[in-house]
């Protein structure tokens, strides 16, 4: 704390403080209520000023966070973030409880964000004093000396400490620029008629306001030129996990739930937390006895007295922690550090902040939907066949659309459009906030934004079918009706460009599911109709080209493709459609020329639809296993047939047996070569199957099958013969 005049009863006092520190806030209470200020400034960007009035109104629970944005480029943000143990938060409570006014006195985040340059590196003081003092570490040094008590006079000492520090640092520009503004707005609080100031700022600039302040001219020259750009500020809510990122000054501390606890309990601090800490490890089903808790504060109150220390601090509690209650197990202590030593806490803002509208219809469904905006990930489960999950639904896709990712489906993937449930895993994110100023440039409501910009991603000039048939599908999800006529005639006009086969292999599933479920949303099945067999006949013919060529990775991408067309198709029921798709797999099973996989997945997908039967499978397998092939195009052939079920060779033994007695009589070199695939496919299939197929060759299977043809294959022989005539040069 350091004393100036200005006139003859003026007096200013500078507190320089810890930000987020719980000891350095119950030390300014203590001091302020002392001093009695009839005005006090806190560094905070000075533009923030019309906010503070929001300070005292009903719904206002930190941690909370100023947010600073450019209204043209929202992406471009700072936040000034405070806690309950903040000594800023203390600071403000203090003047809306007492009637003193209160400013912030930092550079406006219109200049902050305008800035391009970057604050300059410098040395971490507190590391230098922690060092001093025989500490390795800075945030245990500053825990032992003015977290764990609370001092109304320690701020000279602090004062003192940092001016010795400044003597030989080097001040960064941006540091100078700010406490140069800094001087201004207290030259102006002064000249307003403030005679008792009271400043709260970081400890680091506490040297640099105390004393005489000088003329303002110097000041003035130093922030001449400062580029000013626009600027909205509001009030958002805030973490306490995001607390130990660095904020709008450069902050940031890595045991907020600690600080938390320590300001909040006064009485018995330690004794209180280690039997919290009890109680969250019983919840994991670990025994903790109450025993274990004495004897956890006892070992951490020795090992205090042994180190010197008035009170047990954070690492004192964390040893005793892991020796006692976690019995070592450091799995568990790194759980105790993350629900508890950081801790979550989100915060809560007034209804009447300032917000874009956007955000403003967002707090209205979640009050109309009964849903909570919770830092803690919980899942929900919908059952869509009521209204209020079908709303509730619908508003976690417009979210997700908008890139607002609130709730994530926990399959990883957008629901099928048939089904009544719907499970979300839901966790709101302070940065969430500056998503949804992102998303208010598309619209004012949640509905008529997602509309916007899914049409726009749509109507992007290199936008695939596949892109436009997924973006049909998602806004059929979020019940976008405004958006889907325009999607349909896009991907009828897209579709009719794109000649890429495997784009429309991609759109055929999404848009199929919105063919079979559409109908029921009011949307146009007869243009969705037209369009989806357009495309399955142009896919259809264009597929025996699309294979010829492809090395191992673009056929399993390919074959990827097949199964969810196939898929797709077999929940269409359409006769006509269905033959189409089977005439073009056909085709694939009987080419010899291109990649294994893709013919042996033909092969299997026919035989399931009762196309090919179990003897014409055996006969196909037993040519792709002859002679003539590689160990690798075979295993190639065999992943493709079985494709991740292992189901078909536990009933057919004739097809275990074929498989069996090629694998027996592979040589070393191309067991090796082929392990490999063979083990990612057999790996694939569920234990139960692996079982019974192992069962199956203990017992004994078949090592010979016969074929439609008897005991050689005379269709394969004839062309054997072909080509030997061709060769001798035999006529006939």
């Amino acid at each position: 704390m350091s004393t100036i005049s200005t006139a003859v009863t003026a007096e200013t006092r500078v507190f320089g403080i810890r930000h987020h520190g719980p000891g350095s806030a119950r030390s300014l209470r203590l001091a302020l209520e002392k001093f009695s200020p009839d005005a006090i400034l806190i560094e905070g960007p000075a533009d923030a000023d019309p906010l503070l009035g929001f300070l005292a109104a009903e719904g206002m629970e930190p941690p909370v966070a100023l947010l600073g944005y450019h209204p043209d480029e929202p992406a471009k943000a700072a936040l000034w973030p405070f806690a309950v143990f903040s000594p800023e938060w203390q600071a403000m409570r203090y003047g809306a409880e007492n009637t003193v006014p209160v400013g912030f006195f930092d550079l406006p985040a219109a200049m902050t964000l305008a800035l391009t340059d970057e604050p300059g590196d410098r040395s971490d003081p507190l590391a230098e004093l922690a060092e001093a003092g025989g500490y390795d570490d800075a945030e245990r040094w500053w825990d032992a000396i003015v977290e764990s008590s609370s001092d109304a006079e320690i701020f000279e000492a602090v004062n003192e400490a940092m001016a010795a520090l400044r003597e030989t640092a080097v001040i960064d520009e941006h540091t100078l620029r700010r406490e140069a503004y800094m001087r201004q707005v207290m030259r102006k609080s002064l000249k307003d008629g403030a005679q008792r100031l009271a400043v709260v700022c970081g400890a680091w600039h506490g040297p640099a306001l105390s004393g005489k302040l000088g003329p303002a001219t110097a000041d003035a020259r130093i922030l001449k030129g400062l580029p000013r750009g626009k600027a909205m500020l509001t009030w958002v809510p805030w973490t306490h996990s995001r607390l130990s990122s660095a904020s709008g000054y450069g902050a940031g501390i890595t045991s907020p739930g600690w600080y938390h606890h320590l300001f909040t309990q006064t009485e018995q601090p330690i004794v209180r937390w280690l039997t919290r800490v009890a109680g969250m490890l019983r919840t994991h089903d670990l025994p903790v006895s109450s025993a274990h808790i004495i004897e956890s504060v006892r070992l951490a109150e020795t090992l205090a007295t042994l180190r010197g220390r008035p009170l047990a601090g954070l690492s004192e509690v964390t040893e005793a922690t892991r020796a006692v209650l976690c019995d070592g197990d450091e799995t568990m202590l790194r759980l105790v550090s993350s629900e508890m030593v950081v801790g979550e806490a989100l915060g809560a803002v007034p209804d009447g902040t300032p917000t874009v509208p956007l955000e403003a219809d967002l707090r209205a469904q979640i009050r109309t939907l009964r849903l909570k905006q919770q830092a803690l990930e919980r899942t929900v489960d919908l059952d869509l066949r009521t209204d209020r999950d079908m709303a509730k639904s619908h508003l976690l896709h417009r979210l997700r659309l908008l890139g607002i990712g609130w709730g994530q489906l926990t399959d990883g993937q957008v629901r099928n459009t048939g089904t009544f449930r719907e499970t979300w895993t839901l966790r709101w994110r302070p940065e969430l906030s500056i998503a949804i100023i992102e998303a208010a440039r598309w619209g004012t409501t949640l509905r008529t934004a997602a509309e916007a910009k899914v049409l726009d991603t749509a109507a992007n000039p290199d936008v695939t079918v596949g892109q436009v048939s997924a973006a049909l599908e998602a806004a059929l999800l979020a019940d976008l009706g405004g958006a889907t006529d325009g999607l349909i005639a896009r991907l009828e006009s897209v579709a009719a460009l794109d000649h890429d086969v495997t784009h429309l292999m991609a759109a055929l599933p999404g848009l199929l599911r919105t063919l079979r479920y559409g109908d029921v949303r009011g949307t146009d099945s007869d243009a969705l109709t037209r369009v989806a067999d357009g495309l399955l006949v142009r896919a259809c013919a264009g597929l025996p080209s699309a294979v010829t060529g492809l090395d191992g990775d673009g056929a399993a991408e390919l074959r990827s493709l097949i199964d969810a067309v196939h898929l797709a198709l077999s929940a269409r029921e359409n006769a006509w459609a269905t033959a189409t798709w089977l005439a073009a797999l056909q085709t694939l099973a009987d080419r010899t020329d291109i990649n294994g996989t893709l013919v042996g997945r033909a092969v299997r997908l026919l035989c399931d639809a009762e196309i090919i039967d179990a003897a014409e499978s055996a006969r196909r397998l037993s040519a792709a296993l002859s002679v003539g092939h590689t160990a690798a195009e075979k295993a190639a052939w065999i992943d493709g047939f079985l494709g991740g079920r292992g189901l078909l060779l536990v009933h057919d033994r004739n097809l275990l047996g074929l498989i069996d007695a090629w694998l027996c009589g592979l040589d070393e070199d191309q067991f090796v070569a082929t392990l490999p695939l063979l083990r990612r496919t057999f790996g694939a299939f569920e234990s139960g199957e692996r079982q019974a197929i192992a069962q199956s060759v203990r017992n004994g299977a078949p090592t010979t099958v016969a074929t439609t043809q008897g005991e050689y294959d005379s269709v394969r022989g004839q062309l054997a013969l072909r080509a030997a005539a061709e060769i001798l040069g035999i006529a006939g």
